[in-house]
């Protein structure tokens, strides 16, 4: 694509832009929504939302609608801008990092919004914010390059990894060139690939991680000492059920793990959209007819069957009664810590035991 066309191109697409302020870094997470009808130019802080006139599913049919106008602009695929947001969206959450109030995830700091040396912080010039070698851009074609504007972040972001070119090669060097991270690049490759498969943003369903009609029993067990292999505490949740009983994916993931492992035994970790890492051990088998290694998984589907594998070479089974082990890692960009599942587990159980009444 000719760059030099894409501020043209902006001015024509910005009049019928319309951003919803609302941003999350969950389904659960709400914050502000800006009113129907108001403009990415105007400079008024957003109003606060109306969850029951502001669905989730229009939340993210709008941000889509951004994705994909950003996307015919400069020849980035819409998933991978999505992406981009998510992960950046993830980081907010795990870095406690003011996010931005607006549809658009995606956070700069000031110095590297303006410049390093530029002495006005809050400078939405673009030829001076280009003059110190500040990242910013004007997105919308107003002649401003607002920090705050989620456009102007969008495109910002999507003008820096169009140096590299818009061939997933070129992308990949852009992300690392931005994050210089490995780690980093490999998450928003990721759900760069969940999005493009599904062709949308809505996919943070969870479900229970068993047939909730199946015989099955756990609590609260995170935190507890554990000593086979030295001690160390226990991350996660044991649910306690027959030989065979069905393991569950929880959500929308990608299989990053799958084989064996001296403590948990035969097991498998999918990263979901979160950024949150869902570990599933001791398991007496997989699904191996649609699970792999790299392969998508939804919520409800079968990865694999209650076991009693683990604590010794691959193969070791009996140890223990038959349980499936079931852990959450979140992310921060450069390691996953371990939060207790079992809040999460009781919440999914009870809407799914809902969903099955109606």
């Amino acid at each position: 694509m000719n760059v030099s066309r894409i501020p043209k191109l902006v001015n024509l697409l910005c009049g019928s832009l319309l951003v919803c302020s609302l941003c999350i870094s969950s389904p659960a997470e709400a914050a502000s929504a800006a009113p129907a009808g108001k403009s990415v130019n105007d400079p008024k802080p957003p109003a606060k939302p109306n969850p029951a006139a502001n669905g989730m599913k229009a939340v993210f049919a709008e941000r889509k609608d951004l994705f994909d106008k950003v996307s015919a602009l400069t020849g980035i695929p819409w998933y991978y801008l999505a992406a981009v947001d998510q992960y950046e969206r993830t980081m907010n959450l795990a870095k406690k990092r003011p996010a931005p109030d607006s549809i658009v995830a995606i956070y700069f700091n000031e110095l590297q919004w303006g410049g390093m040396l530029n002495p006005d912080h809050e400078d939405t010039n673009a030829q001076s914010i280009a003059l110190f070698g500040g990242i910013g851009r004007d997105g919308t074609g107003d002649g401003s390059a607002d920090r705050n504007n989620p456009l102007d972040r969008l495109f910002t972001m999507a003008m820096f990894l169009l140096n590299k070119g818009s061939a997933e090669d070129d992308l990949r060097i852009g992300l690392w060139d931005y994050y210089q991270n490995t780690r980093s690049v490999e998450r928003i490759e990721q759900f760069a690939k969940i999005y493009a498969k599904y062709e949308t943003l809505d996919l943070h369903q969870h479900c229970f991680v068993m047939p909730v009609g199946a015989d099955y029993s756990y609590r609260s067990t995170w935190g507890a000492s554990r000593g086979w292999g030295g001690y160390r505490i226990h991350e996660g949740t044991d649910l306690f059920a027959g030989y065979g009983v069905p393991v569950r994916s929880a959500t929308y993931g990608i299989v990053e793990v799958m084989g064996w492992n001296p403590y948990g035994g035969w097991r498998i970790g999918i990263r979901d959209l979160n950024n949150v890492y869902h570990y599933y051990a001791h398991l007496s088998g997989f699904n191996k007819k649609e699970v792999k290694q790299g392969e998508i998984v939804e919520p409800g589907q079968v990865i694999g069957w209650v076991g009693s594998s683990g604590y010794g070479k691959p193969g070791t089974s009996g140890k223990f009664p038959p349980h499936l082990h079931y852990g959450l890692y979140r992310d921060n960009g450069l390691t996953d810590w371990s939060f207790d599942p079992y809040p999460h587990l009781r919440k999914w159980e009870r809407e799914e035991r809902m969903r099955r009444r109606k």
